[in-house]
């Protein structure tokens, strides 16, 4: 029977717990989020709303076609000039979503005869633009830049190291500057998403390669969404003009996928420069993260220390992972559940995102509630 495999697989899935369900949620849902990725809290801002309405009064409902034909307009460009200048970089270059953005800069920096050392702990979409990457990919240890260097150091010829500045499971954040270093000794390229970064690090939340000293320089892209502390939809690939250029010339993701739609666009404009109006949203973020982290263990429970916004807390299995949330969810409490295959450990976890409009009895109220129903 076609697809009669797929059964099996389902079957598999629920032996383990590791079925996932969509949950359509409301436009006015009555549960506390630390599920979302709205580290600003900007995603139903006024401003962010109505720069999404306008350039949709603007430009329509959809870009209508690839950035190369009648995909790119005004709006594109001047993101792109905007958010290049927030990050310190030379160029920037917009796309549909942070995955297509992490699968062009990785696939078309790595080309046949080229290595690609990249961190174990990596996001899906950075470790599928190495799949599809025609150089060699090579997997060294968590935020290890002398694994790096050493694998670095096996290669002769073209080369770039990828990793993200803040990783999805844990909130931990990759030694950019150890990296940086591994990389320039063997004249390799990095490669570095900072899609839980921008908004949240660096001065006035310009980002972990901002912090790191690192914005600006010829031997570094970088990767960001829009969907995240910008409270939009989208990706973009920061970095010298000449990547860029190669980028709108080689990068398949650009090219043949229809441009980011004008009302994310513009939503993702308004809140660059509201961020840039009300920069301490980025220390808020920061501090709610933190002030989860110590109430969390001070209750006993095993919480991750977290150098952005992502606070991670252990739980037993996947199948107390999946209840543990559920029971959040009963008591009012949206929490993220991150289970195997999407932890890179085995780990299951609750995965709790700190965002800088959140009140202090918000805080201890998410704590309670995730104290009362642990497993």
């Amino acid at each position: 029977m076609a697809f009669g495999w797929i059964d099996e697989q389902a079957a598999a899935r629920r032996r383990a717990g590791l079925v996932r369900t969509l949950r359509p949620r409301p436009a006015d849902s009555p549960l506390l989020d630390l599920a979302s990725n709205d580290y600003l809290g900007l995603a139903r801002h006024p401003e962010v709303v109505e720069g999404a309405a306008a350039a949709a009064r603007t430009w329509g409902g959809g870009a209508t076609g690839s950035r190369l034909v009648t995909g790119t307009t005004e709006l594109h460009g001047e993101l792109e000039r905007e958010l290049a200048d927030f990050c310190g970089f030379e160029a920037a270059l917009v796309f549909s979503s942070g995955y297509a953005a992490n699968l062009a800069a990785v696939t078309a920096l790595a080309p046949h005869g080229s290595l690609i050392v990249s961190d174990a702990g990596n996001h899906a979409s950075l470790i599928d633009g190495c799949r599809l990457a025609r150089g060699t990919t090579q997997v060294v240890a968590h935020v290890d830049p002398d694994a790096v260097r050493k694998a670095l150091g096996t290669h002769d010829g073209p080369a770039v190291a990828v990793s993200d500045t803040v990783f999805s499971v844990d909130g931990d954040a990759a030694p950019l500057a150890g990296l940086a270093g591994a990389c320039r000794e063997h004249g390799a390229g990095l490669v570095i998403d900072d899609a839980h970064g921008l908004g949240v690090l660096g001065a006035g939340g310009r980002g972990a390669p901002y912090a790191a000293g690192l914005a600006g320089a010829d031997d570094v892209v970088v990767t960001v969404t829009l969907s995240k502390s910008l409270g939009s939809q989208g990706g973009a690939v920061l970095g010298p003009a000449r990547v860029v250029e190669h980028l709108v010339n080689a990068a398949r993701t650009f090219i043949f996928d229809t441009g980011l739609a004008p009302a994310s666009a513009g939503a993702a404009l308004a809140a660059l420069r509201l961020l840039g109006r009300e920069p301490e949203r980025a220390a808020r973020a920061r501090e709610v993260a933190t002030g989860l982290h110590a109430r969390l263990t001070a209750a006993g429970l095993e919480a991750v220390r977290p150098d952005a916004a992502v606070v991670s807390v252990r739980a037993p299995s996947p199948e107390e992972a999946v209840q543990w949330a559920a029971d959040c969810r009963a008591a009012g409490l949206f929490v993220g559940c991150f289970r195997p295959p999407s932890v890179p450990d085995g780990i299951s976890r609750l995965r709790l995102t700190a965002r800088a409009d959140l009140s202090e009895e918000q805080i201890e109220r998410a704590v309670r509630v995730i104290g009362e129903t642990r497993p």
